[in-house]
């Protein structure tokens, strides 16, 4: 069969995370994938031309990809999120002319910023994939079926970190995410700032850019910035002893999330410390893979624990990794995806 992938752009972690390495393992069970990105990438823009003529230019774009569609007689075509950022949804319109099984997959709240263009864009879509279950019951009133397949990882990308490599003295804490999201540190930055007026850390913080890092208040720690790039982006993660997952529970975004970061820490077996938002506090399986920590002093009281106990460390990340192996691996999850695609029962 023959599917086309309407994604965001390389880059993009829903794209990458949710669609691209799903690709070689649908090929191998001989069906033809093609990718439509989006040019620009969806968030971005191209300073030499401006936002405006950028926009203008991913439409034109999009505009051809509907074309192509129309003439190739996809057995199904996937949405990821959306096309544009804004409230419209023409493109979309197109495509479910183009197919006779559309699909959206969601991994996020991107609907709270626009609504009324989600609604319409969710009712004309045959299946909806949430990464979630919070996702999956905003869908389940819009979208006839419904299923979930989590964000996940590829194992063979994520070697298990070795248990020698825990630092016994100054571990390194390891956060990773876009700029955009660089200020959720602030959740745990009092606590940081707490332990490491006694025990001497490295808060490692691997973001496209520290534009936003100024933002938070972490007088005191040692901050290590290392710039994202996703040739080395596995490799910083293994450098960690511990990966924090700081949110805001005040804010209604926080629960439609799929705990990306968390689940890449326990990939190469780190254990995490996160905010039991949504979906992470199902990751954290009772605190079997880490910590959650919902205000100042449990952050605090969780990183003393961790940063103390080497040996619970290796029994917390060894844990993670088995978890990410049994639910979280794009390996056990494709042929959710195929069946989904298809319309065949999963195997």
């Amino acid at each position: 069969m023959r599917f086309l992938f309407v994604v965001s752009g390389r880059d993009v972690p829903s794209t990458r995370f949710r669609i691209l390495p799903y690709l070689p393992l649908l090929e191998s069970a001989g069906h033809r994938c093609d990718v439509a990105y989006s040019f620009p990438q969806k968030y971005d823009h191209f300073g030499a031309i401006g936002w405006r003529l950028s926009q203008r230019l991913k439409r034109t774009v999009r505009h051809w990809h509907c074309l192509l569609a129309s003439r190739r007689n996809y057995d199904a075509i996937v949405i990821e999120r959306e096309v544009f950022d804004d409230d419209s949804s023409d493109i979309e319109a197109k495509l479910r002319k183009a197919t006779q099984r559309l699909v959206l997959d969601l991994d996020d709240g991107v609907f709270l910023r626009h609504e009324a263009k989600f609604d319409r864009v969710a009712k004309m879509c045959d299946v909806a994939i949430a990464g979630n279950r919070w996702l999956a019951d905003y869908l389940a009133s819009r979208t006839p079926q419904i299923e979930q397949i989590p964000t996940c990882v590829r194992l063979a990308d994520y070697p298990l970190r070795p248990a020698a490599a825990q630092r016994a003295t100054t571990p390194q804490i390891g956060w990773i995410g876009t700029t955009h999201n660089v200020p959720f540190l602030q959740e745990a930055a009092p606590a940081l700032r707490t332990v490491a007026r006694t025990i001497p850390l490295q808060l490692v913080v691997v973001a496209p850019s520290d534009e936003r890092l100024r933002e938070v208040d972490l007088a005191g720690v040692d901050v290590r910035f290392r710039k994202w790039d996703p040739r080395t982006e596995v490799e910083m993660i293994r450098d960690m002893d511990i990966g924090i997952m700081p949110l805001s529970s005040e804010e209604p975004w926080m629960k439609y999330k799929c705990g990306l970061k968390l689940i890449q820490y326990l990939a190469v077996g780190i254990p995490g410390i996160a905010a039991p938002v949504g979906v992470n506090d199902e990751i954290m399986a009772g605190n079997a893979v880490g910590r959650a920590a919902s205000n100042d002093a449990q952050w605090q009281a969780a990183l003393e624990e961790l940063i103390g106990d080497i040996q619970l460390r290796q029994q917390l990340g060894t844990a993670g990794r088995a978890l990410v192996e049994q639910k979280y691996s794009i390996e056990g999850n494709w042929r959710r995806l195929e069946a989904i695609l298809t319309g065949a029962p999963a195997q």
